[in-house]
């Protein structure tokens, strides 16, 4: 038995076909979901998605959304998502470096929320690409 995951941002379907299983980065921690999971709806946080497609783990950076879940179907609706294989290794170190620097340099409550924004975004990012097996 599968499930039917669609993984959908406001530009693009990024993922859209049957899985075994997957572990989701939900607001109140990490879900795992089989078939004959019990209906939900939740608030998806920044983090890793990872899909059990033919016995192989994938993984996908999540930005923040909503999913819910019932009757083997799985809809994710994000910000944003890619797929950890996706994903170039020097341009999102970069990216966490200058993350990090920013945030250093954050002065005030806005600029330190949306550098900590900022830097958990390409900490995901990185965390896909080291996941990969």
């Amino acid at each position: 038995m599968t499930l039917n995951l669609c993984v959908l941002t406001p530009n693009r379907i990024v993922w859209d076909s049957e899985v075994k299983e997957i572990i989701l980065s939900t607001n109140s921690g990490q879900i795992g979901i089989l078939p004959n999971h019990a209906p939900i709806a939740t608030a998806v946080d920044i983090g890793i998605l990872r899909i059990c497609l033919n016995d192989q783990w994938i993984t996908m950076a999540l930005m923040g959304g909503f999913a819910r879940i019932g009757n083997n179907e799985i809809t994710i609706l994000v910000n944003d998502a890619e797929k950890g294989s996706d994903i170039d290794s020097k341009e999102a170190q970069q990216t966490l470096e200058i993350a990090e620097a920013n945030l250093s340099k954050a002065e005030g409550k806005r600029q330190i929320i949306e550098a900590n924004l900022a830097l958990r975004r390409a900490r995901t990012r990185v965390e896909a690409i080291n996941m990969i097996s």
